[in-house]
């Protein structure tokens, strides 16, 4: 006996999908690490006193074949359709708030202390931490004179640097993303640190930029 298949239509396929996706949606508001390192950036260069690098410029746009549009309308559909089941909560995932007035008062103290810290990371006197933090790493490269200056300074830093971790959380209606906030920054620092300053790896060991 010979059976006889029929291809579904195209646009009912999109439809079957549409409905299988939409049943098993669940809401699940995760992360966002890469939006989350943008604005670590931002801040951490702001902080430190670099000029952010301009965006490079985007391929140039190629036109569209004609199937390739007619393929196209089932997608808008399912866009449209998708942005209608799916709450809005999902759809603003992607960014992260670092605009408050706490926010811009804390990048604001930091900034003006960087100066103040610059010769002591130079030296090697203060590094990062592995948890977004900075520490005096060894005393001894601090003058006397200077060693409560520079403690002062290092409590200081670390005060506003949790705050800021915390705030950002909180600005964004997500306290549960404070240590993920944290572990970006701390990678971000070392990132865009200079060279020669000294920083804790993942073991916590001390490691020169």
């Amino acid at each position: 006996m010979t059976r006889h298949f029929t291809t579904l239509p195209r646009h009912l396929v999109w439809f079957g999908a549409v409905l299988l996706l939409t049943a098993c949606v669940t809401i699940n508001i995760y992360f966002p690490a890469a939006a989350a390192e943008d604005a670590a950036r931002t801040i951490v260069r702001d902080v430190l006193g670099e000029t952010p690098r301009p965006a490079e410029d985007g391929p140039e746009a190629t036109p569209t074949p004609p199937d390739a549009r007619l393929d196209a309308v089932p997608k808008r559909v399912l866009a449209v359709i998708m942005d209608t089941f799916i709450p809005p909560a999902q759809a603003q995932q992607a960014n992260i708030n670092i605009r408050t007035a706490t926010i811009d008062g804390l990048r604001s103290s930091m900034r003006a202390r960087t100066p103040a810290l610059q010769p002591h990371f130079a030296s090697g006197a203060v590094g990062f931490t592995r948890d977004g933090l900075v520490t005096i790493r060894d005393l001894n490269a601090v003058p006397l004179r200077d060693r409560a200056t520079v403690q002062r300074l290092v409590t200081e830093e670390n005060a506003d640097r949790n705050a800021l971790y915390r705030e950002i959380a909180r600005a964004n209606d997500r306290p549960e993303w404070e240590s993920d906030i944290r572990a970006t920054f701390a990678r971000v620092w070392v990132q865009e640190a200079p060279r020669g300053y000294w920083y804790q790896d993942e073991r916590g060991q001390w490691r020169q930029k």
